[in-house]
């Protein structure tokens, strides 16, 4: 079965969960982790396409939800492979896995903190949603409306 690209299924929240560092308007900020030091400028997600592969078997069965990834961006704007976790599952296992496998992919321009790169902790919202199904309750991510 031939799935669409990622750029048409798998869509990066468009608020990013901002809490407290830059404005998040663009849709391309993410969202630092209460706690962490807090940068002058959040990372901005630097890829062209989304990374995010949705699984064959929920894309048949036009299966929509959300992961958010708990990601560690480092200085490079890299994301360190061991530190991802799933923060908020899907409920189902491949979507959550494809999420994961996908954030490996991801760059991003550094935060920084008086102008010199640095590290964070962030959240990552991941939405599947399918070209052919109806919104989710509430949904706000763009797609089909009914």
């Amino acid at each position: 079965m031939l799935v669409p690209s990622a750029s048409l299924v798998a869509v990066v929240g468009a608020a990013l969960a901002v809490t407290g560092c830059g404005n998040g308007a663009d849709g391309r900020r993410a969202g630092i982790l209460p706690g962490a030091d807090r940068p002058d400028e959040a990372p901005v997600l630097a890829n062209d396409d989304l990374p995010f592969r949705y699984p064959p078997t929920l894309y048949a069965r036009k299966v929509q939800a959300n992961v958010t990834l708990r990601l560690f961006i480092d200085r490079d704007g890299r994301v360190i492979p061991d530190s991802t976790r799933v923060e908020e599952s899907s409920g189902y296992e491949s979507m959550d896995s494809a999420a994961v496998r996908g954030s490996q992919e991801l760059r991003f321009a550094p935060a920084r903190r008086n102008g010199e790169p640095m590290a964070v902790p962030v959240l990552f919202p991941v939405y599947f949603r399918h070209p052919e199904a109806n919104p989710l309750p509430g949904d706000t991510v763009p797609g089909k409306r009914p």
